[in-house]
């Protein structure tokens, strides 16, 4: 893992979904075209999480963030915001995969917990 050990190899698949998710996210939340302040407010959460937050902390931000995609109105003006950030989510949590002691902390509930919970599995 180089520099990383196993508590922050999630650390390495955090640059894209930090460069690309404060802007769409701070459209989500204006509902269309976010102001310059309001994309600097989202990119200063990101890198606060990145640089000095935890797996968790991410995690939930990535949550967040996906539902406000998955909530916010079908209009043509947020659609690229929308299927940007579930994108992005989906291709983060498949990277996550392949993190060393990949635990609990999911962006999306597994088929595993759903059955369990279901009393399936």
């Amino acid at each position: 893992m180089g520099q990383f050990g196993a508590r922050q190899a999630w650390l390495s698949i955090t640059p894209e979904p930090e460069r690309e998710l404060p802007e769409a996210v701070a459209a989500l939340r204006a509902g269309g075209v976010p102001s310059a302040a309001a994309v600097e407010v989202e990119r200063t959460r990101a890198e606060r999480l990145v640089t000095r937050g935890s797996r968790r902390a991410w995690a939930a931000y990535l949550q967040e963030a996906g539902a406000l995609a998955r909530n916010a109105p079908a209009t043509t003006e947020l659609e690229a915001a929308r299927a940007l950030v579930l994108d992005v989510i989906d291709n983060h949590d498949n990277l996550k995969l392949g993190l060393p002691r990949f635990t609990t902390v999911r962006t999306r509930p597994s088929r595993v917990l759903r059955r369990r919970k279901r009393g399936l599995a």
